[in-house]
């Protein structure tokens, strides 16, 4: 199955392990898009925010914590999605707004709530809907809590300590003690939580009407839903603040701004934090709750079943539990229909593995594990997405990760089907090799490591089957694919797809070269079929 592709480079050639502000950057950029937020509002936070601290005088460690909590102090945002996006229709797009309305104005909050559903529902539902969102208030409130507790649970699980789970708890604490969850005002909130929540809204108020009505929110709020010494500092630096960064891009000048830098993650922490994105991406719908780290599970276990070296079949396992992560950036309302999906609902729906791309692509290590993840809903045929890469262009580990992801999701339920039994899906499975979309090594690969009865397969060199074998003598001799088909008497698509798994393993995309390789390995011998 081996190919030329950035996943199959020798091990040593790879980066070093990535530092905590490179994955926290990632994840900050993954909370962009799950909150309809132009990509690196967080970076841009974060930047803003330190220089904030800076001018405050703040000592080391407290800007520290700020840097840390600007990055993730909305990573618990997929918490209680699937009931938000059944009372407002699309969650994100609420949220791509939500970031400076007052709360505590009930007039604001109807305005704001009846924009978001004009936008989501039919004129004639739009009196009982708003209606029914006012009378649920809770709704809102219990999400809040959630995403605090949430966003808690996924620091401590990256390796944080108690301080900043404090930071992280209060970052949508008002100073007049009436912000989410209420649980303390004033001075009783972290000087980072009180920092973040200014700079944050006056981003958010900024990017959405300008900085003028940023300046007003400030100035408005002080003393209210911001410490007023703080507003009272803010002011007079805020164009400076909030202006897009010049020189080096926006991921670098963040990377060199830490205050206190960090040294590369060890291989326990760096699980930690990738098994905490998986979980991160599997809140986002009831119908995903542990899908990403049982398909990590399963395609690691494939991998070493399969023969990947070790250090590949790792690869795979962490590119599992993140090869998901652009689903946060398709509403839960999509991910939980039961009727099929729109033309531009499945257009969404095909950028998830962009996203994923998207979020992983900056840092070097991710990047590579980018290069697995992303493309877990590839073809050998070219009928997957997003890139619609041929054979020629998906690795082992590649091969072995959509094979998992696509047994895996059919035992799960589905809003528009139950849970397949583990052998009917095996049979599934089978049928998208026969079809020539699935490579038939990984495929029994993944049956084997879910406990299923596999086929053994004769290989020869490069994981060769007998039957690929048989298929590229023919090829060699020079026979089109009719005359394989009738030589085999199997259908020409049938031996296409064998062409197409041939390819791939041998990492080549011409009869010549393929033909080269059979000399070069002696595998020209008899007709496989007259002999």
């Amino acid at each position: 199955m081996a190919t030329p592709d950035r996943a199959t480079e020798p091990r040593d050639a790879r980066p070093a392990l990535p530092r905590l502000n490179e994955v926290m950057a990632a994840l900050s950029t993954a909370v962009d898009i799950g909150m309809g937020m132009p990509i690196d509002s967080g970076l841009m936070v974060c930047r803003a925010a330190v220089r904030f601290g800076e001018y405050l005088g703040l000592e080391a460690d407290l800007l520290q914590r700020t840097y840390d909590l600007a990055l993730i102090a909305h990573c618990g945002c997929t918490a209680e999605n699937h009931g938000l996006a059944r009372l407002v229709g699309d969650e994100i797009e609420m949220r791509a707004h939500a970031g400076w309305v007052d709360w505590n104005d009930p007039k604001a909050m109807i305005r704001f709530m009846g924009g978001q559903m004009s936008r989501a529902f039919p004129a004639y539902e739009l009196p009982v809907r708003l209606l029914r969102a006012m009378a649920n208030q809770r709704v809102f409130k219990d999400g809040s809590r959630a995403i605090c507790e949430v966003a808690q649970m996924l620091a401590d699980r990256m390796g944080f300590d108690d301080t900043f789970r404090r930071d992280i708890a209060s970052g949508t604490e008002f100073w007049n003690g009436k912000g989410f969850p209420g649980a303390c005002g004033g001075r009783d909130i972290p000087t980072p939580a009180r920092i973040v929540l200014l700079v944050q809204t006056a981003m958010a108020a900024s990017h959405d009407a300008g900085v003028a009505t940023a300046l007003d929110v400030v100035r408005t709020r002080a003393g209210t839903q911001f410490d007023p010494e703080l507003a009272g500092a803010f002011l007079p630096r805020a164009e400076e603040l909030l202006s897009e960064p010049a020189g080096d891009d926006l991921w670098t000048q963040v990377l060199r701004l830490e205050p206190v830098p960090s040294p590369p993650l060890g291989d326990e922490r760096l699980d930690a934090c990738l098994r905490a994105m998986a979980d991160f991406v599997d809140l986002k719908s009831p119908y995903l709750v542990g899908h990403s780290s049982g398909v990590a599970d399963l395609a690691a276990a494939a991998a070493e079943r399969a023969g990947l070296p070790a250090n590949d079949a790792l690869a795979v396992r962490r590119a599992g539990w993140v090869h998901d992560l652009g689903r946060v950036g398709i509403s839960a309302a999509v991910w939980g229909r039961e009727r099929p999906l729109s033309f531009d609902e499945w257009e969404k729906v095909r950028l998830h593995a962009y996203h994923t791309d998207r979020v992983l692509a900056r840092a070097a290590y991710l990047r590579d594990l980018g290069g697995i993840a992303s493309m877990h809903h590839e073809r050998l045929d070219g009928s997957g997405y997003y890139r619609s890469a041929p054979a020629a262009q998906q690795s082992p580990a590649v091969r072995i990760l959509a094979a998992a992801d696509v047994f895996h999701a059919m035992t799960e339920p589905r809003p528009h089907r139950p849970a397949l039994a583990p052998d009917q899906a095996v049979r599934e499975l089978r049928a998208e090799v026969r079809a020539g979309r699935l490579d038939g090594d990984a495929a029994e690969a993944v049956i084997g490591a879910a406990g299923q009865p596999s086929r053994r397969r004769r290989e020869g060199v490069a994981g060769l089957t007998a039957r690929e074998i048989d298929v590229l003598r023919l090829l060699a001799r020079g026979l089109s694919i009719k005359q394989m088909a009738r030589r085999l008497v199997v259908a020409p698509k049938t031996v296409d797809a064998h062409l197409q798994h041939i390819y791939g393993k041998l990492g080549v995309s011409t009869r010549a070269a393929a033909t080269v390789f059979a000399m070069q390995h002696g595998l020209v011998g008899p007709d496989p079929v007259t002999a």
